[in-house]
């Protein structure tokens, strides 16, 4: 009769050493004369967590809070611009100091130093940029407390990316209303026929056209980087 073998022990599967003790192992191994003059695994392990990696990700996480500050800088800075640009004085500017903007017809008495306003002729392109400019100054606040939010809350999801839809429909919103208004620049000279210029109010829509549209491309950027 054939001896019976003893039931073999299930073989465990030995555990991977975390960290420092692998790199240890490795060194070991590619040392044919063993251990001398290896470091600690303690030691290894300090030495690792001071390696360029780590400088890397502190530079990586500085780079980021830095990218997070200029654009939130950028954005109030857009905030600025769309509120000046709807709500002030000059979009038109004609000789003797009087004005035009989306809401008024504005001149300025020397004799009180005061503005004397009144409203301007309605007419249909006139209003479709009221409403353009309104809707981008809505737009840029909705997408504005979108991203604090997301700051606040450190939640991620898809709200960079609204933010930066937000961001994009405003630069197309000003964008078409400033063409629009440019368009129609003839019909202003007919009304006024002593001549005028663009004023600094149009001037900003134009600037804050382009500061939009970077915005809502960094936003975007940003979420695909989590």
């Amino acid at each position: 009769m054939r001896a019976q073998r003893p039931p073999e022990t299930p073989r465990k599967t030995p555990l991977r050493p975390p960290g420092a003790f692998i790199v240890y192992s490795q060194l070991l191994a590619l040392r044919p004369s063993g251990p001398k003059n290896l470091p600690h695994p303690q030691i290894l392990e300090t030495l690792i967590s001071a390696s360029p990696v780590q400088n890397l990700l502190r530079a990586s996480t500085a780079a980021m809070s830095l990218l997070l500050l200029v654009v939130s800088a950028l954005h109030i800075l857009i905030l600025i611009l769309l509120f000046v640009a709807t709500l002030d004085k000059s979009w038109w500017t004609l000789p003797g100091k009087e004005s035009l903007n989306l809401w008024y017809d504005c001149t300025w008495i020397n004799d009180n130093k005061t503005w004397a306003c009144s409203n301007v002729s309605e007419n249909g392109w006139l209003k479709a940029v009221q409403v353009l400019m309104v809707l981008s100054l809505i737009l840029c606040c909705l997408s504005f407390i979108l991203f604090m939010f997301q700051l606040y809350t450190m939640r991620r999801g898809g709200l960079f990316y609204a933010t930066g839809f937000c961001q994009l429909c405003t630069s197309v919103a000003v964008f078409t209303g400033a063409l629009i208004y440019a368009i129609h620049a003839e019909e202003i000279l007919a009304k006024h026929p002593r001549g005028g210029s663009f004023g600094y109010c149009f001037a900003l829509a134009w600037v804050a056209f382009p500061l939009a549209l970077a915005s809502g491309i960094i936003y975007i950027h940003l979420r695909k980087r989590e």
